[in-house]
Formats: structure tokens, C-alpha cells, sequence
């Protein structure tokens, strides 16, 4: 297996003279022609093996750990590089240690949006033009037959435009084939052109969500599924295979506000909160688990993953703060400057963060 030292190596030594933008930067273009991205592909293992942990084992060391650590990776930039985008992300994330990979979902992007995004000072989202953005469940899928360890996420699955049996399946499909590695990271959305290109209303989109994912535990648990709600009815049928993590994958709400938080507090096993400083996370997860208590559950019965996003806290010290705040994993984003960069990115990342994660004891949750 290569270290992470000697990938950084052999990833300079495939790289070619030629040029190509990525997200308004332009880079020299790795080969992909020899066995540099086969040899990371199943670090640790030998090649071919296809052994897969199962859910509630203790994958590797970094899961181990009290302070966990991912990647987001947006798949946002040139669309015809984003095979390369994944393999890189997973197998070097993999092997440098990371706990975790998430990825985005958006059917479709506007040029001009008149919906507000929520995670910008004026409202506008960043991506626009010919960006490519891979759907969940097959980047999942891709990523999975490149790794054995780490974990899977969808952040976020956006369940309330989605046909609810489809959905369920790929849940269900995707814990399979990964070996009990998803994160079902969901929310209720927020681009509403986006909702209307499909033809789902955009209005009443948080109820809608808590019944589909009410159908969802019935379709991943029961023998023979049925539901009846108001919004969403399902005659009794069959659906295998059921997930392997029992009773489902772990259900991990995204947003910020009250409303979300509720959610997680009534249904969730994860909060998944985006471009908050460790300040900022405190004061959110003092309000979640002040509704965990209203409903009889611990603060560990929910674990709290915070990313920073673009805002400046990608150190040690930050980690620290996010500890003390309480937060159980920070997931960082990469990729945005395309996969020339990102091995060096994530490399970067571990080398100053992973020995910092190690030193940490229980987060402020955790010792209460």
C-alpha cells in the first residue's frame, strides 16, 4: 500500500503538460494510465479482495477516535472529470485516514434562481454554469467498489422532491453493496425552480418529508410494507434486500433552523449542520439537545457533524473549538480546484488534523 507521502509522489510523477479550467482555475492534468489510481482503490487490502466490514464493526482506527473527520466533496466543476473527482476522493480519503464521504444531490441547477440559498451572505449560489453535480446514490455506489473503510454519506438527499420507493431502495441497495457504510444524510430543500422542474410542489415539503420517511422505516424493516398518511399511500407490498445496518442506516437531518432541529430531535440519529464556526454550532446544538431532553433522549443519542464550509476554520485550534462546542465529526470540503489538487488536499488535511483528533478527549456532549 502507498503511504499517503508516496501517493502525493507517484501523483506528481503522472502528471501531464497539458491544461485544462477547473472551477475557474486552471491546472496541469494527471495520467491516468498506469495503476496509481488501482493501487489506491483498496488500500490496505490485497487486489481483488472484495471482503466488505459489516455495520457495527469498529472499521479502523479513525472510528475509534472521539473527534470523527470527513469529506465533502460538491463533484462541482468540469463535468467531464468527475469519475476521476470520486476515485480520488474516496481512495485517498480512505487511506489518509478519514472517517467519512459525503456528496451533494441537485437534479438541476438555474442560471438565475430566484430562491435565496442559505448558506451565502447575499443569498446567490455559488455554482452556476455548466457544473456537474453526480447523483447521490451512484457516486455512492462508484465510491464503494473503490473502498473498504470509510464511511458513505448523502449530504444532503433531498427526500421531499423524491419519489419515496425509489428512494428507499437506493437506500436500501446502497447499505448492501457498501457493506453497511451509508449515512442517509436528508432535507426538506431549499430551490424551489428545482421542485417545479420536477413537478413536486415546493409548499409543504417538511410534512412531506416526515411521511416518506415514515413509508421508508416501514419498506427497510417490515416483511411485507404498507403505510397510509395523509400525503403518501402504499398498498402492502415487498422490498428486499433490507438494509444491513439494523434497523436502517442511520438518518441524519441537515439545516440550521428550529424547524430542523425539531426534526432531528423527533426522528433523527444525526444532525448534520452546514458553514457554522464552532461558536455558532454551540448555540444550535445548546437548542437541539434541549429538545433531545423535552423528549426523554440523551444529547449521545444524536451525533452532532458540523462543516465549516468556506468559513476559516480548518485547523487544530478550530477542531479544539469544535470539541468543546460539541460537536462529534467536522466534515471539511474539498475538490472545488479539481482533482489535480485534491490528493494534496486531504493529504493536508490529515497530516494537521488527525494527529489533533487523537488528542482530543470526549466533546462537551459526550462528558455530560
Amino acid at each position: 500500500m502507498q503511504s499517503p507521502s508516496a501517493a502525493t509522489a507517484s501523483h506528481a510523477a503522472h502528471t501531464s503538460s497539458s491544461s485544462t479550467p477547473f472551477f475557474g482555475v486552471t491546472e496541469s492534468r494527471p495520467c491516468l494510465c498506469g495503476q496509481q489510481w488501482r493501487q489506491r482503490a483498496r488500500p490496505g487490502s490485497q487486489r481483488g479482495c472484495t471482503s466488505q466490514p459489516l455495520a457495527g464493526e469498529a472499521l479502523s482506527g479513525q472510528d475509534r477516535r472521539t473527534m470523527k473527520l470527513g469529506l465533502f466533496l460538491p463533484l462541482a466543476g468540469d463535468a467531464t472529470r468527475l469519475r476521476e473527482m470520486i476515485t480520488v476522493a474516496a481512495s485517498v480519503g480512505e487511506s489518509a485516514g478519514f472517517h467519512s464521504l459525503w456528496f451533494a444531490e441537485h437534479v438541476a441547477l438555474f442560471d438565475t434562481p430566484g430562491s435565496r440559498y442559505p448558506y451565502s451572505a447575499d443569498g446567490s449560489f455559488p455554482l452556476t454554469g455548466e457544473v456537474g453535480i453526480v447523483e447521490p446514490f451512484v457516486a455512492i455506489a462508484f465510491a464503494a467498489a473503490l473502498t473498504t473503510r470509510i464511511r458513505l454519506g448523502t449530504g444532503i438527499c433531498l427526500v421531499p422532491q423524491r419519489a419515496p420507493l425509489y428512494t428507499a431502495k437506493q437506500v436500501a441497495d446502497a447499505d448492501v453493496l457498501s457493506g453497511g457504510r451509508l449515512d442517509f444524510g436528508i432535507g426538506i430543500g431549499w430551490l424551489r425552480e428545482e421542485f417545479e422542474a420536477l413537478g413536486v410542489p415546493f409548499a409543504g415539503r417538511a410534512a412531506r418529508c416526515r411521511e416518506y420517511l415514515a413509508a421508508m422505516r416501514s419498506l427497510w424493516t417490515d416483511p411485507v410494507s404498507r403505510y397510509e398518511g395523509r400525503l403518501l399511500r402504499i398498498p402492502p407490498l415487498r422490498m428486499f434486500p433490507k438494509p444491513i445496518q439494523k434497523p436502517h442506516p442511520p438518518i441524519v437531518f441537515g439545516g440550521e433552523s428550529d424547524a430542523a432541529l425539531r426534526r432531528v430531535a423527533d426522528l433523527g440519529q444525526g444532525w448534520y449542520g452546514f458553514s457554522l464556526l464552532p461558536d455558532e454550532a454551540a448555540a444550535r446544538i445548546a437548542v437541539l439537545d434541549g429538545m433531545l431532553a423535552e423528549r426523554g433522549r440523551a444529547p449521545a443519542s444524536v451525533e452532532v457533524s458540523v462543516s465549516p464550509y468556506f468559513k476559516p476554520a480548518r485547523d487544530a485550534a478550530a477542531l479544539r473549538a469544535y470539541a468543546e462546542a460539541g460537536v462529534d465529526q467536522v466534515i471539511y470540503l474539498v475538490g472545488l480546484r479539481g482533482p489535480e489538487t485534491i490528493a494534496a488536499e486531504i493529504e493536508g488535511l490529515a497530516a494537521e488534523l488527525i494527529p489533533a483528533a487523537d488528542r482530543l478527549g470526549p466533546t462537551a456532549r459526550r462528558r455530560a
